[in-house]
């Protein structure tokens, strides 16, 4: 087994910087680094200079894992050129979630999936990961059945361009100015946005929702899951929240559900309801663990199969960063590369 491992990163917006962070944080076992965009540059990330390079169909010799945290088009583009140069791809993008040939992973949740990989490996959408985090451990216990989701996503979720589009709206609000609207279909200050990706016409959810379904499926090994989800734009920075309805094939209590969550790696539990204790997306920024809260049964219903919880995650890192870079060290674990 190698000791170090020389690493690629294509895209060096918001995700790939914090890509980066993550890599220094874990103390991943990084031989080289090399960066790649869409253009040659010297560039500043976390106080450090890097050669961003063009990103080609010849870039990639010599690397062993390379990260993708840019757009759709450029990871189905290079594809090909990663996996011929023996390299493993880590893919943030939509491009491969779908595909049968490739596993979509986050470790805590199926890292044997990793075991059949073909040398690319997806990172599911942001909100399903930090989703699953507190609902596989509970699925493995009790079978998920059904679950209800609705979700209050970060204005980073459109990426930088979002997050910097509601700062600016702060400060024009304040200063009483006209708000600039580009990043989002609407004014994101002091207003809520239904409305994350496209519009799928033939049931009016949106490619977001879907996603939330459609990927949990496959991750779980549960083609029957009932799934529906309806997705928000809230006025947060950063770390997206969910409420989720949970129906389940076994009894559940509560108590079982913090039980089996306070055993689990990358949840933590904060439910102390009386003390204004709950999950928060400010209190979830820049953490690794997806926070668990407001769990109680489902009083809708006659028996106690039913849960509701609600969840917080740093979108930016357990949605995308880190759980690229745990990939990366579940497949150097596993001896995949």
């Amino acid at each position: 087994m190698k000791t170090k491992y020389n690493v690629g990163l294509v895209g060096v917006g918001a995700v790939g910087t914090e890509m980066i962070k993550v890599l220094k944080e874990r103390n991943f076992p990084c031989g080289k680094v090399q960066v790649f965009a869409s253009r040659e540059r010297d560039e500043q990330i976390l106080g450090e200079t890097y050669h961003v390079l063009p990103a080609t169909e010849n870039s990639f010799n010599g690397l062993d894992i390379v990260l993708f945290a840019g757009k759709t088009d450029v990871a189905i583009q290079l594809k090909d050129a990663v996996v011929k140069a023996g390299a493993k791809m880590i893919d943030n993008s939509r491009a491969f979630r779908q595909d049968p040939e490739v596993p979509l992973v986050v470790p805590q949740v199926n890292a044997e999936d990793l075991d059949w990989n073909k040398g690319v490996i997806a990172n599911p959408n942001c909100t399903t990961a930090i989703m699953l985090e507190a609902v596989a451990p509970l699925h493995r216990a009790k079978k998920l059945k059904r679950l209800i989701a609705s979700t209050y996503q970060a204005a980073s979720g459109a990426g930088a361009p979002g997050l910097a589009e509601l700062e600016q709206q702060i400060h024009e609000y304040a200063e009483g100015k006209p708000l600039t609207v580009k990043a989002f279909a609407h004014q994101l200050t002091y207003n809520l946005i239904p409305h994350i990706d496209k519009f799928d016409t033939t049931n009016w959810y949106t490619l977001e929702e879907l996603k939330m379904r459609n990927e949990a499926r496959k991750m779980l090994h549960a083609p029957e899951l009932m799934l529906s989800c309806t997705s928000v734009r809230v006025p947060i920075a950063r770390a997206h929240s969910e409420s989720l309805n949970l129906e389940f094939e076994e009894d559940i209590t509560p108590e079982e559900a913090r039980e089996i969550l306070a055993k689990s790696e990358g949840v933590k539990v904060v439910d102390d309801p009386l003390n204004n204790v709950y999950p928060m997306p400010l209190d979830a920024t820049a953490k690794y663990d997806v926070l668990a809260g407001r769990i109680r049964q489902d009083i809708s219903r006659n028996d106690k199969k039913g849960l509701d919880m609600f969840v917080s995650g740093d979108q930016l890192l357990r949605g995308a960063a880190l759980n690229a870079v745990e990939i990366a060290e579940h497949l150097i674990k596993r001896g995949l590369i």
